[in-house]
C-alpha cells in the first residue's frame, strides 16, 4: 500500500514539473497572451417534464476553458468543463443561473440566464420572427411565454426535424435553402408535462431587383409578355464584346406579334432615383437602326409612366444602350421596367436578346451619333467658323418631320466666306459598319442649294465630303449623303456641316437649321415599289388573307415594274382580312395628304381600303373603289380633312372590304404605294 502510494506522489510531482516546464515555454513563445478572453456565453436548459424540477444545464462559449455555475437557488456552485452538463433539481420559483467562464490566463466573463421553474403549462406564447438585413434567406427568431422555461423550435425545412433549444431572452437565426413557404412551429417548455406551441408561415422570397443581371439560381425571373413577345432567360447565345455573363433574356418577337409587343418585370421596391436618373441596358439585336423603348410604371396605376427610346447602331453584336430620365417626373413612384424591341414595327419572328438592366449617371454616354441635341446633360461643342454663327437652339418649326424640341441654328452671315459653316466633334468615331449612308434633317429658306457634308478624322487632313441639294423651302426636309466605297479604315470624328457651299459665293446673312445627324438605314419607307433586293419588306397577311412579294403576273400597262405584292382573301376569310406592312421611317404628310397605290383585280366596283396606323392606336382609313378587271390601275385616297399630323408607321390594304362578306378565295395584286401629288 505504501508502494502505491510513492508511485502515486511521483506520477503528481512528474505532472506538475512538466507543466511548470510547458507554462515557461509557453510564456515564452507568447502563447498565452495571444488567448482572447471569454465570449459568446449561452447557458441551455433542459428541464424534465415530469413535475419533479430536474433540469440537465449545458454550458457554451469562445475561448472557455473551464465553467463555473451558480444556479441561482442558494446550492452550492459547480465547475463545469466545456463540453461537458450538469443536472440540478429545482424548486418552483424563478431564479438567475450565474455562469462563470475562464480561459487559460484566467480572464473572465460572466453571464446571467434566467430559469422559470413551473409545474404549469406556459402561457401567453408570443413568437417573433424577423427577417436579416441584407439576406433574403435568413431569419431571427425569439420567443417569450409565461411560466416557460424554454422553447423547442421547428423551421420546417427539412424532414424529421430535430428540434433547436430556444432559451428565454435568446435569439436564434435560421438560414433556409431556398424560396418558398416554410411552416415554423415554436414549442414552449415549462416542468410539467403539458406544453403549448404556435405555428407560423414564413414566406422566402428572393425578390427581383435593380440591377438585372440574369444571374441569379434562386431569383424566379418573371416576364409578363404582352402583343406576341417571348421572353425567356437563357445561356447568352453570344459571349463577346462588352457582354461575357452567362445568362441573358431572349426577346422573340413572334411573326405578326403587335408593333407594341414587349415584356414587363415587376420589382420587389420602387425604383430609387435619388442618385442617378439613368438606365442602361445591354443589348442585341439583327436589326440596326431599330428602336428599343424602356417604360417605367407604377406597380398599381399604369397611367402613372415614364418612357424613353433608344436606337439600335450595331447588327448580331452587343451594345450598351442609355435611357435618360432625368427629364421625367421622378417624384413617382416605378416599380415596373418594361421592355419593347423593334418598337413600332410588326413582329417577323426576329430574335433579340437584353442584359445587365441599372441604374447610371444622367450625364450618360459621350457626343457620338445619332445627334438629337435633346440630351441636357450633354455638352454638344457647336464651332461656327469663316463667319458662321452657329448654336443651339428651339426648334422654331415644330412641324412634318421634325418635331424635336431642340436644333442647331446656323447663320451666314453678311460677307461671310463661301466656305464657312459649322463644326461638331464626336467622342465616338462614326461606326459605318452597317451603313455607309447619312442622314440629317435640314431646314432652309433657299431650294435647290447646296448642302455639304464633310467627315473629318483625328488628322484634319483625312476627310471625305459631298454636296446634296435641298429641295423644299421654309420646312424639315431629310436629306442623305451616301458614302459607299469612302469610309474604309477610317475613324471620323468630326461632322463639318455647310450651307451654300457655292465657290466664291459670300454669306448672305441667310439663317439655316439643321438636326438629327445619324447614320441613314436603307430602310423600308414611302415610295413603296418592292423593287430593292436589299430591304426586308415585312409583308403580313392576316384574318385569313395570304399575302407575299411575287414577280408581278401582269406587267403591262400602268404597271411594268419586276415585283408586287399578290394577296388571295382565302374561302371563309373574314371580311376585314387584309395585309400590314410596317415602315422604318413613318409616314409624314407635308406638301399633300393624299397617296396612291397600282391595284389589279378581277372584280370591278369593289372597294379597296387603305388603313394607316401607328402603335399609338392612331389611324386614318378611306375605302376607293376599282373601276376595271384583270388590269392594273392606280387608285388614289385623299386624306383630306382627317387627322394626318400622326406620323403612320404601318400600311394596311383591305380588298373588297365588305361587312360580313367572307373571302371566296380570289387573287388580288397592289404595287407602288406613294404619295400623289
Amino acid at each position: 500500500m505504501k508502494i502505491k502510494n510513492n508511485i502515486f506522489l511521483l506520477v503528481l510531482m512528474s505532472i506538475f514539473l512538466i507543466n511548470q516546464g510547458c507554462s515557461e515555454d509557453d510564456k515564452d513563445l507568447g502563447i498565452t497572451n495571444s488567448v482572447s478572453a471569454p465570449a459568446n456565453l449561452s447557458l441551455q436548459i433542459q428541464l424534465t417534464q415530469d413535475n419533479s424540477g430536474l433540469a440537465t444545464l449545458t454550458p457554451g462559449g469562445d475561448s472557455s476553458s473551464l465553467f463555473t455555475l451558480d444556479f441561482g437557488d442558494g446550492s452550492p456552485s459547480e465547475e463545469i468543463i466545456p463540453g461537458n452538463s450538469v443536472t440540478h433539481t429545482f424548486a418552483e420559483g424563478e431564479y438567475n443561473a450565474v455562469l462563470t467562464a475562464q480561459n487559460i490566463n484566467g480572464e473572465t466573463a460572466e453571464f446571467i440566464q434566467p430559469i422559470t421553474i413551473s409545474f404549469l403549462p406556459p402561457e401567453n406564447l408570443v413568437v417573433t420572427i424577423s427577417p436579416v438585413s441584407g439576406d433574403n434567406f435568413s431569419i431571427d427568431l425569439s420567443a417569450e411565454a409565461d411560466l416557460a422555461v424554454g422553447f423547442e423550435v421547428f423551421f420546417g425545412d427539412v424532414s424529421n426535424e430535430v428540434p433547436t433549444a430556444l432559451m428565454l431572452g435568446e435569439t436564434i437565426s435560421h438560414t433556409y435553402p431556398d424560396v418558398g413557404d416554410y411552416e415554423v412551429t415554436v414549442v414552449a417548455l415549462s416542468g410539467g408535462s403539458e406544453t403549448i406551441e404556435v405555428t407560423e408561415t414564413v414566406t422566402i422570397v428572393d425578390p427581383i431587383l435593380l440591377p438585372l443581371d440574369f444571374q441569379s439560381e434562386t431569383i424566379n425571373y418573371i416576364f409578363s409578355d404582352f402583343g406576341g413577345a417571348i421572353n425567356t432567360v437563357i445561356d447568352n447565345p453570344d459571349a463577346s464584346g462588352i457582354n461575357t455573363s452567362t445568362k441573358v433574356v431572349q426577346f422573340f418577337k413572334e411573326s405578326g406579334a403587335e408593333v407594341f409587343a414587349g415584356t414587363t418585370i415587376e420589382l420587389g421596391e420602387p425604383i430609387d432615383f435619388s442618385d442617378l436618373q439613368a438606365f442602361k441596358i445591354d443589348t442585341w439585336s439583327p436589326i440596326s437602326g431599330s428602336t428599343v423603348k424602356l417604360k417605367l410604371e407604377n406597380a398599381s396605376d399604369p397611367s402613372i409612366a415614364a418612357e424613353i427610346d433608344a436606337m439600335t447602331s450595331t447588327t448580331n453584336s452587343w451594345e450598351t444602350l442609355f435611357f435618360d430620365f432625368s427629364g421625367q417626373d421622378l417624384s413617382q413612384e416605378y416599380s415596373k421596367v418594361i421592355v419593347f424591341f423593334d418598337f413600332g414595327n410588326v413582329g417577323a419572328d426576329d430574335t433579340f436578346y437584353f442584359d445587365n438592366i441599372e441604374l447610371t449617371e444622367a450625364a450618360v454616354g459621350q457626343i457620338a451619333l445619332p445627334l438629337d441635341f435633346e440630351n441636357s446633360s450633354l455638352n454638344y461643342e457647336i464651332v461656327g467658323f469663316e463667319g458662321a454663327e452657329s448654336e443651339l437652339e428651339s426648334n422654331p418649326d415644330q412641324s412634318g418631320i421634325n418635331t424635336s424640341a431642340n436644333v442647331i441654328r446656323t447663320t451666314k452671315t453678311n460677307g461671310a466666306q463661301f466656305f464657312a459653316g459649322t463644326l461638331i466633334p464626336l467622342d465616338v468615331p462614326i461606326d459605318f459598319s452597317s451603313t455607309e449612308s447619312i442622314s440629317i434633317k435640314t431646314w432652309s429658306p433657299k431650294a435647290g442649294i447646296p448642302v455639304r457634308l464633310k467627315l473629318e478624322a483625328d488628322d484634319s487632313s483625312v476627310f471625305v465630303e459631298l454636296d446634296v441639294n435641298t429641295t423644299v423651302t421654309n420646312q424639315w426636309e431629310e436629306l442623305v449623303w451616301n458614302f459607299d466605297g469612302m469610309t474604309s479604315g477610317i475613324e471620323f470624328t468630326k461632322v463639318i456641316v455647310f450651307f451654300e457651299f457655292v465657290v466664291d459665293l459670300p454669306g448672305d446673312g441667310t439663317t439655316y437649321y439643321f438636326d438629327d445627324v445619324q447614320l441613314s438605314i436603307n430602310g423600308v419607307k414611302l415610295p413603296l415599289d418592292f423593287e430593292d433586293a436589299s430591304l426586308s419588306y415585312t409583308i403580313n397577311g392576316f384574318e385569313g388573307a395570304e399575302s407575299e412579294l411575287e414577280t408581278n403576273p401582269d406587267q403591262s400597262g400602268v404597271n411594268t415594274s419586276a415585283n408586287v405584292i399578290r394577296t388571295t382573301k382565302t374561302n371563309g376569310a373574314q371580311f376585314f382580312a387584309g395585309t400590314a406592312i410596317p415602315l422604318d421611317d413613318p409616314i409624314v404628310f407635308t406638301n399633300t395628304e393624299s397617296i396612291r397605290m397600282k391595284t389589279w383585280s378581277p372584280k370591278a366596283g369593289i372597294p379597296v381600303r387603305l388603313k394607316l396606323e401607328n402603335a399609338n392606336g392612331e389611324f386614318v382609313e378611306l375605302d376607293v373603289n376599282t373601276t376595271v378587271t384583270n388590269q392594273w390601275e392606280e387608285l388614289v385616297w385623299d386624306f383630306s380633312g382627317m387627322n394626318t399630323t400622326p406620323n403612320f408607321s404601318t400600311v394596311v390594304v383591305f380588298f373588297e372590304f365588305v361587312v360580313d362578306l367572307p373571302g371566296d378565295g380570289t387573287t388580288y395584286y397592289f404595287d407602288d404605294i406613294e404619295f400623289a401629288n
